[in-house]
């Protein structure tokens, strides 16, 4: 090749080098810039804001107990925009969280990415009304002005599982209690109505028996099902266990988590509250709701329907 050639090959290919730079840098300020013409602020990706859903009580704990579960969360996962609203009984309400979030979204100009955006995660651990019905109420409410999604509930879910173990060691549970033919576990829960909710109760009994080497584990409600706390404990010495331990299956102190300790003929384990596997296991669901609702990173060809 001649010194002439050389020279206009190099020059093609610094054009060439050139055009490309030019278009991905043209790209990527587009990619920065609203449809309105307004400059996205870049400092964290594209994520909808996580509204964690409490029920809510009247025990000054119960507030406590999810403020500080949701500073692990922010702690986890810095960044993340993470707001909280109860479905009754305390402030702020679910409604009132979203109003504002809505009302923030539809005032924006050139606001963050993914303002318009939330995911409900209910900080309740089995399917029922609240997750059925109210949750999806409250998002259809501001779906004019918010887009919404609703995550599924805490349980049932190895990392439920794992808080509900640790909370039973902190309260007395040994390894000698696996191995003791009177020992055994009742896991307290909320109770509902709803058959599915009981079976997600039910499948996490199960979960929690396989984790304690196969120590039997009763479900029992504290309210709206049976058997009640007392029933599954007297149950359970039918069966020979008499040194009964009560896992508190709820996120935060409350009356029935209360009544449910106060049924305990031996040890009552604490709520799970703040545990670091609950801060995961809401992100987890979070992360869940993102992906269910992100188009596939290769979109297949669209097939003409028959006539």
């Amino acid at each position: 090749m001649t010194e002439q050639a050389d020279r206009r090959e190099c020059t093609f290919d610094s054009t060439a080098q050139l055009l490309t730079r030019i278009t991905t840098q043209l790209g990527t300020q587009l990619h920065h810039l609203h449809r309105n013409g307004t400059r996205r602020h870049m400092s964290t990706p594209h994520r909808p804001t996580l509204v964690a859903v409490a029920h809510g009580s009247r025990d000054p704990r119960a507030l406590q107990t999810v403020t500080a579960l949701l500073e692990r969360v922010r702690e986890l996962r810095p960044g993340l925009r993470v707001r909280l609203g109860h479905i009754e009984l305390n402030a702020p309400l679910l409604t009132d969280t979203l109003d504002e979030l809505a009302d923030r979204a539809s005032g924006q100009d050139g606001g963050r990415e993914g303002e318009d955006e939330a995911v409900l995660v209910p900080l309740l651990l089995t399917r029922g009304y609240h997750v059925k019905h109210d949750l999806p109420g409250a998002a259809a409410a501001v779906r004019d002005r918010l887009r919404v999604r609703v995550a599924a509930p805490l349980g049932p879910h190895p990392l439920l599982v794992e808080a509900l173990a640790d909370r039973l060691t902190e309260a007395g549970w040994t390894a000698r209690d696996r191995a003791d033919g009177s020992a055994g576990v009742v896991l307290a829960a909320a109770g509902s109505r709803d058959p599915e909710s009981a079976a997600d109760t039910r499948r996490t009994a199960r979960l929690l028996s396989q984790r304690l080497g196969g120590v039997p584990v009763l479900p029992a409600y504290a309210s709206a099902a049976a058997p009640t706390v007392a029933q599954a404990v007297r149950a359970l010495a039918a069966r020979g266990r008499h040194r009964t331990a009560v896992a508190s299956c709820f996120t935060a102190p409350g009356l029935f988590a209360t009544r449910s300790a106060a049924a305990a003929p031996w040890i009552a384990a604490e709520p799970l509250g703040a545990h670091p596997a609950m801060a995961r296991l809401v992100l987890h669901r979070y992360d869940q709701a993102v992906a269910a609702a992100a188009p596939p990173a290769h979109p297949q060809p669209l097939e003409l329907a028959s006539a």
